[in-house]
Protein backbone atom coordinates (compact mmCIF):
# COMPACT_ATOMS: atom_id res chain seq x y z
CA UNK A 1 0.00 0.00 0.00
CA UNK A 2 1.49 3.62 -1.04
CA UNK A 3 2.30 5.74 1.83
CA UNK A 4 -0.22 8.55 1.17
CA UNK A 5 -2.96 5.82 1.33
CA UNK A 6 -1.33 4.37 5.16
CA UNK A 7 -1.92 7.75 6.49
CA UNK A 8 -5.38 8.43 4.95
CA UNK A 9 -6.24 4.83 6.26
CA UNK A 10 -4.53 5.49 9.74
CA UNK A 11 -6.76 9.06 10.06
CA UNK A 12 -9.63 7.75 9.06
CA UNK A 13 -10.00 4.63 10.21
CA UNK A 14 -11.13 5.10 13.72
CA UNK A 15 -14.05 6.84 12.94
CA UNK A 16 -14.94 5.43 9.01
CA UNK A 17 -18.10 3.17 9.53
CA UNK A 18 -16.64 0.19 7.31
CA UNK A 19 -13.50 -0.24 9.47
CA UNK A 20 -15.13 0.49 12.86
CA UNK A 21 -18.22 -2.15 11.87
CA UNK A 22 -15.34 -4.85 10.54
CA UNK A 23 -13.14 -3.98 13.97
CA UNK A 24 -16.21 -5.43 15.56
CA UNK A 25 -16.62 -8.34 13.57
CA UNK A 26 -13.07 -8.94 14.77
CA UNK A 27 -13.76 -8.10 18.96
CA UNK A 28 -16.61 -10.69 18.61
CA UNK A 29 -14.14 -13.32 17.23
CA UNK A 30 -11.28 -13.15 19.68
CA UNK A 31 -14.10 -13.00 22.42
CA UNK A 32 -14.58 -16.74 21.41
CA UNK A 33 -10.85 -17.40 22.50
CA UNK A 34 -8.98 -17.42 25.53
CA UNK A 35 -6.05 -14.55 25.28
CA UNK A 36 -3.31 -15.35 24.51
CA UNK A 37 0.20 -13.94 22.06
CA UNK A 38 -1.40 -12.76 18.94
CA UNK A 39 0.49 -11.48 15.70
CA UNK A 40 -1.55 -8.98 13.64
CA UNK A 41 -0.08 -9.66 9.62
CA UNK A 42 0.28 -6.34 7.53
CA UNK A 43 -1.11 -4.21 10.41
CA UNK A 44 -1.17 -0.72 9.15
CA UNK A 45 -1.12 1.72 11.35
CA UNK A 46 -2.03 -0.82 14.15
CA UNK A 47 -5.87 -0.07 14.33
CA UNK A 48 -6.69 -3.64 14.50
CA UNK A 49 -3.99 -4.60 17.09
CA UNK A 50 -5.33 -1.93 19.22
CA UNK A 51 -8.64 -4.12 19.56
CA UNK A 52 -6.86 -7.64 20.11
CA UNK A 53 -4.85 -5.51 22.90
CA UNK A 54 -8.28 -4.03 24.75
CA UNK A 55 -9.25 -7.62 24.00
CA UNK A 56 -6.45 -8.59 27.02
CA UNK A 57 -3.92 -10.41 23.95
CA UNK A 58 -0.47 -9.99 24.15
CA UNK A 59 -0.24 -8.68 20.46
CA UNK A 60 2.13 -7.70 17.83
CA UNK A 61 1.85 -5.72 14.84
CA UNK A 62 3.90 -6.40 11.77
CA UNK A 63 3.83 -4.58 8.36
CA UNK A 64 6.31 -4.30 5.41
CA UNK A 65 5.80 -0.58 5.86
CA UNK A 66 8.12 1.58 8.01
CA UNK A 67 6.18 4.17 7.85
CA UNK A 68 3.10 2.09 9.07
CA UNK A 69 5.14 0.44 11.71
CA UNK A 70 6.14 3.89 12.95
CA UNK A 71 2.46 4.93 12.94
CA UNK A 72 1.46 1.43 14.86
CA UNK A 73 4.55 2.16 17.73
CA UNK A 74 3.30 6.27 17.79
CA UNK A 75 -0.17 4.54 19.26
CA UNK A 76 2.48 2.21 21.96
CA UNK A 77 2.15 -1.16 20.10
CA UNK A 78 4.30 -3.46 19.27
CA UNK A 79 5.54 -3.40 16.12
CA UNK A 80 7.70 -5.10 13.60
CA UNK A 81 8.73 -4.20 10.23
CA UNK A 82 7.92 -7.70 8.01
CA UNK A 83 6.98 -9.20 4.91
CA UNK A 84 4.20 -11.47 5.58
CA UNK A 85 5.83 -14.18 3.64
CA UNK A 86 8.86 -14.41 5.72
CA UNK A 87 7.96 -13.87 9.88
CA UNK A 88 10.49 -13.23 11.65
CA UNK A 89 8.75 -15.12 14.57
CA UNK A 90 9.32 -18.84 16.29
CA UNK A 91 7.60 -21.59 14.83
CA UNK A 92 4.38 -22.74 16.90
CA UNK A 93 4.73 -19.76 18.80
CA UNK A 94 1.59 -17.75 18.48
CA UNK A 95 -2.05 -18.30 19.38
CA UNK A 96 -3.68 -15.90 17.20
CA UNK A 97 -2.53 -14.58 14.00
CA UNK A 98 -5.14 -11.76 12.21
CA UNK A 99 -4.24 -10.71 8.77
CA UNK A 100 -7.09 -8.30 7.31
CA UNK A 101 -7.10 -6.97 3.82
CA UNK A 102 -3.65 -8.38 3.09
CA UNK A 103 -3.42 -11.63 1.05
CA UNK A 104 -5.09 -9.72 -1.99
CA UNK A 105 -1.91 -7.56 -1.71
CA UNK A 106 0.29 -10.77 -2.08
CA UNK A 107 1.19 -12.21 -5.60
CA UNK A 108 2.32 -15.28 -3.57
CA UNK A 109 -0.39 -15.35 -1.21
CA UNK A 110 0.36 -19.06 -0.18
CA UNK A 111 3.71 -17.80 0.75
CA UNK A 112 1.69 -15.75 3.52
CA UNK A 113 -0.30 -18.59 4.50
CA UNK A 114 2.27 -20.81 4.67
CA UNK A 115 3.75 -18.48 7.05
CA UNK A 116 0.77 -18.07 9.34
CA UNK A 117 0.71 -21.58 9.51
CA UNK A 118 4.50 -22.09 10.42
CA UNK A 119 4.12 -19.50 13.53
CA UNK A 120 0.52 -20.97 14.52
CA UNK A 121 0.89 -23.28 17.86
CA UNK A 122 -1.48 -26.21 17.19
CA UNK A 123 -4.60 -25.25 17.97
CA UNK A 124 -4.20 -21.94 17.37
CA UNK A 125 -6.58 -19.79 15.05
CA UNK A 126 -6.15 -17.62 12.16
CA UNK A 127 -8.69 -15.16 11.16
CA UNK A 128 -8.71 -13.33 7.59
CA UNK A 129 -10.47 -11.30 5.95
CA UNK A 130 -9.91 -10.00 2.27
CA UNK A 131 -12.37 -8.48 -0.56
CA UNK A 132 -14.06 -11.00 -2.92
CA UNK A 133 -15.45 -11.32 -6.28
CA UNK A 134 -13.69 -10.38 -9.28
CA UNK A 135 -17.04 -8.67 -10.81
CA UNK A 136 -16.62 -5.89 -8.20
CA UNK A 137 -12.79 -5.43 -9.25
CA UNK A 138 -11.89 -1.57 -10.18
CA UNK A 139 -10.34 1.23 -10.04
CA UNK A 140 -9.64 1.20 -6.06
CA UNK A 141 -8.26 -1.79 -6.33
CA UNK A 142 -5.43 -0.65 -8.55
CA UNK A 143 -5.13 2.62 -6.28
CA UNK A 144 -5.22 0.37 -3.24
CA UNK A 145 -2.56 -2.38 -4.78
CA UNK A 146 -4.47 -5.40 -4.88
CA UNK A 147 -3.64 -8.23 -7.32
CA UNK A 148 -6.88 -10.07 -6.86
CA UNK A 149 -10.09 -10.27 -5.28
CA UNK A 150 -11.33 -13.90 -3.81
CA UNK A 151 -14.12 -16.56 -4.15
CA UNK A 152 -14.76 -18.42 -1.63
CA UNK A 153 -13.41 -21.38 -3.11
CA UNK A 154 -9.58 -19.53 -4.05
CA UNK A 155 -9.52 -18.18 -0.11
CA UNK A 156 -10.34 -22.11 1.25
CA UNK A 157 -7.75 -23.22 -0.75
CA UNK A 158 -4.79 -21.51 0.15
CA UNK A 159 -5.33 -21.56 3.62
CA UNK A 160 -6.00 -24.99 3.42
CA UNK A 161 -3.01 -25.48 0.88
CA UNK A 162 -0.59 -24.24 4.52
CA UNK A 163 -2.21 -26.75 6.13
CA UNK A 164 -4.95 -25.64 8.56
CA UNK A 165 -8.88 -26.65 8.53
CA UNK A 166 -10.99 -24.06 7.91
CA UNK A 167 -13.71 -23.74 10.92
CA UNK A 168 -15.74 -20.93 9.27
CA UNK A 169 -16.13 -18.74 6.47
CA UNK A 170 -18.90 -16.33 5.41
CA UNK A 171 -19.67 -12.74 3.86
CA UNK A 172 -19.65 -9.44 5.41
CA UNK A 173 -21.04 -6.41 3.92
CA UNK A 174 -23.82 -8.14 2.16
CA UNK A 175 -26.71 -5.54 2.55
CA UNK A 176 -24.52 -2.92 1.01
CA UNK A 177 -23.00 -4.56 -1.79
CA UNK A 178 -25.67 -3.62 -4.61
CA UNK A 179 -24.75 0.22 -3.40
CA UNK A 180 -20.86 -0.79 -3.84
CA UNK A 181 -20.80 -2.40 -6.85
CA UNK A 182 -22.55 0.49 -8.34
CA UNK A 183 -20.03 2.99 -7.22
CA UNK A 184 -16.60 0.76 -7.77
CA UNK A 185 -18.01 0.43 -11.16
CA UNK A 186 -17.62 4.24 -11.83
CA UNK A 187 -15.20 4.78 -9.62
CA UNK A 188 -11.11 6.39 -10.66
CA UNK A 189 -9.95 5.60 -7.68
CA UNK A 190 -9.39 4.86 -4.07
CA UNK A 191 -12.48 4.90 -2.34
CA UNK A 192 -10.77 6.02 1.40
CA UNK A 193 -12.06 9.20 2.18
CA UNK A 194 -13.69 10.81 4.58
CA UNK A 195 -17.76 10.26 5.04
CA UNK A 196 -20.48 12.89 5.65
CA UNK A 197 -21.53 11.95 9.59
CA UNK A 198 -25.15 11.24 8.43
CA UNK A 199 -23.87 9.14 5.67
CA UNK A 200 -21.13 7.18 8.03
CA UNK A 201 -24.08 6.45 10.48
CA UNK A 202 -26.43 5.25 7.87
CA UNK A 203 -24.44 2.49 6.75
CA UNK A 204 -22.80 1.86 9.91
CA UNK A 205 -26.06 0.82 10.84
CA UNK A 206 -26.77 -0.86 7.48
CA UNK A 207 -23.81 -3.26 8.43
CA UNK A 208 -24.83 -3.79 12.02
CA UNK A 209 -28.04 -5.48 11.12
CA UNK A 210 -25.72 -7.98 9.22
CA UNK A 211 -25.35 -8.94 13.23
CA UNK A 212 -28.65 -10.67 13.46
CA UNK A 213 -29.60 -11.81 9.96
CA UNK A 214 -28.72 -14.98 8.32
CA UNK A 215 -27.16 -13.53 5.53
CA UNK A 216 -23.23 -15.00 5.57
CA UNK A 217 -23.36 -17.19 2.58
CA UNK A 218 -24.72 -14.68 0.24
CA UNK A 219 -22.24 -12.31 -2.49
CA UNK A 220 -20.72 -9.80 -0.02
CA UNK A 221 -18.13 -7.32 -0.36
CA UNK A 222 -15.45 -8.89 2.01
CA UNK A 223 -14.82 -12.60 2.75
CA UNK A 224 -14.24 -13.13 6.91
CA UNK A 225 -11.99 -16.56 7.31
CA UNK A 226 -11.59 -18.16 10.56
CA UNK A 227 -9.44 -21.17 10.81
CA UNK A 228 -7.47 -23.96 13.07
CA UNK A 229 -4.15 -25.42 13.04
CA UNK A 230 -4.88 -28.88 13.80
CA UNK A 231 -0.83 -30.24 14.43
Amino acid sequence: MRAQEIRRMTALEDGHWWYRERRAVLRAEVRRLRPGRALDVGAGGGGNTVVLVEEGWEATATDCSELAVEVARGRGLRAVQADARDLPVEPASVDLVTAMDVLEHIEEDYLATEQIARVLRPGGRALIAVPCDMSLWSAHDYAVGHVRRYCRDSLTGVVEKAGLRVEQLWSWNVLLRPLIARHRHSSTGSDLGPVPPLVNAGLSAVVRLERCLPVGSLKGVTLFLRARRED
